[in-house]
């Protein structure tokens, strides 16, 4: 919680840890660089002190010196952990930004899920496949009609100018008579009987035949 009491989200948390992880960093870096300018004091004084001749003030200085050493490598140590626990705060802040993902995605699955009603769904289905195949039987109902249409019409003159062209062939001329003579056409309109789409019932009774 922040100062006015309210609750952090998770990003602001996320932000307070970094804030306070980088400044922990700065501080042990700070006290590295003081032992370090301490180190490097102790090893003047020691060589002057060894310039003296003094051994007992050299070896003092000298377990100073260590005790120094040592607490510098601690800062190493230290620095390693604070940069562990940022890692493990990032890990474990990508992890509950996943679980909010997937919980997220699991309520829009469940408010889908909940929408869509299976008895309409397949009432859906079997309507789409019935008109379908109303569709299906209408179109070659259809195509079959201008089949007959087509094959039974055509050019009257081309086929005049045909039926020419195999006479001369032959030998023979078309006659005035049989050029006048009726033509043996039917109406194909005429003789081609209304097409009947077929009725609900009809169709129902042929998706049950299919579905068995």
């Amino acid at each position: 919680m922040n100062i006015f009491g309210k609750k952090l989200t998770p990003a602001e948390q996320m932000r307070q840890q970094n804030r306070d992880l980088k400044k922990t960093q700065r501080d042990i870096e700070r006290d590295r660089r003081e032992l370090e300018r301490q180190e490097k004091q102790l090893e003047l004084d020691i060589k002057k002190a060894a310039k003296q001749g003094d051994k007992q003030l050299c070896t003092a200085l000298a377990k100073q010196l260590v005790q120094f050493r040592k607490q510098k490598a601690r800062t190493y140590t230290a620095s390693s952990k604070v940069q562990a626990v940022g890692a493990q705060c990032k890990a474990m802040h990508a992890s509950s930004n996943l679980a909010g993902a997937m919980a997220t995605t699991a309520k829009t699955m469940d408010t889908v899920n909940k929408q869509m009603k299976p008895e309409q769904v397949m009432k859906n289905m079997q309507e789409f496949e019935k008109q379908s195949m109303k569709m299906g039987m209408t179109e070659e109902m259809v195509d079959e009609t201008l089949n007959a249409i087509l094959d039974e019409s055509g050019d009257e003159e081309e086929q005049d100018a045909i039926v020419t062209q195999v006479l001369d062939e032959i030998g023979i001329e078309l006659s005035g008579k049989l050029a006048e003579a009726p033509s043996a056409r039917s109406d194909p309109l005429g003789s081609t009987s209304k097409a009947r789409l077929p009725t609900d019932e009809e169709i129902e009774r042929q998706l049950a035949q299919l579905r068995t």
